[in-house]
């Protein structure tokens, strides 16, 4: 694995910037700063293929129609997204998009490194995602009925409380439901419980076309 991985770090705060360009630069990453989404753009059809950290709250465009215009464009970069606290609704829809996983301010630098290197390693085999969809659906089928349905309230945005409601149980119950969820997938975020919960449903979409093909 070559130490001259290219990441994109696309946010219009200054400071935001640096500090990820600094964490990014001193664990072996190569780095190039931009100030807008709308700048990312311009630029990423004819540069080097790389990963891009992409803040949501930006002027002019946001993350989520970054992200949106990339896949219009044809612009196949892995992208992590930056979040702040309480923003998860957004998180999930970046992630329905194909976002490789997110990150809430502040954040950690062994999260933003984890993140980035999980970022390439999609980047670097084309074959994982086809190889990830295939183990979702067997992850999945170890959870309880309960714990489904709190999977999918997660994977629709919705807070603990609004899932409690729809469920007709307590917010701790829903609680002690994610906990186990995430133990039996064996994740340690809500991203990574969300990307197996995508990667499933994407491989679900698939066989219902392949069947009425037939």
């Amino acid at each position: 694995m070559t130490n001259e991985r290219l990441v994109y770090v696309v946010d219009d705060d200054d400071s935001v910037r640096r500090s990820a360009a600094f964490m990014l630069r001193h664990a072996g990453f190569k780095v190039q700063p931009v100030g807008s989404g709308v700048a990312f753009l311009k630029l990423a059809k004819g540069a080097e293929r790389g990963c891009v950290l992409l803040d949501v709250r930006m002027p002019e465009m946001d993350g989520l129609q970054v992200q949106q215009q990339m896949i219009k464009d044809g612009i196949d970069m892995p992208v992590v997204i930056l979040t702040g606290h309480g923003d998860v609704e957004i998180a999930v829809q970046a992630m329905r998009a194909g976002a490789i996983n997110f990150l809430e301010k502040p954040y950690e630098k062994e999260a933003l490194i984890g993140a980035m290197e999980e970022a390439f390693s999609r980047l670097e085999n084309s074959d994982l995602k086809e190889m990830a969809a295939s183990e979702a659906k067997v992850r999945l089928a170890c959870l309880t009925g309960r714990e489904q349905d709190v999977l999918e309230g997660l994977m629709a945005g919705f807070p603990n409380k609004t899932i409690a409601y729809d469920l007709g149980i307590s917010p701790r119950t829903v609680e002690i439901y994610r906990a186990n969820m995430m133990e039996k997938l064996r994740v340690r975020s809500l991203a990574e419980a969300l990307r197996i919960g995508f990667a499933a449903e994407g491989l679900e979409d698939l066989e219902g076309q392949d069947g009425r093909a037939e």
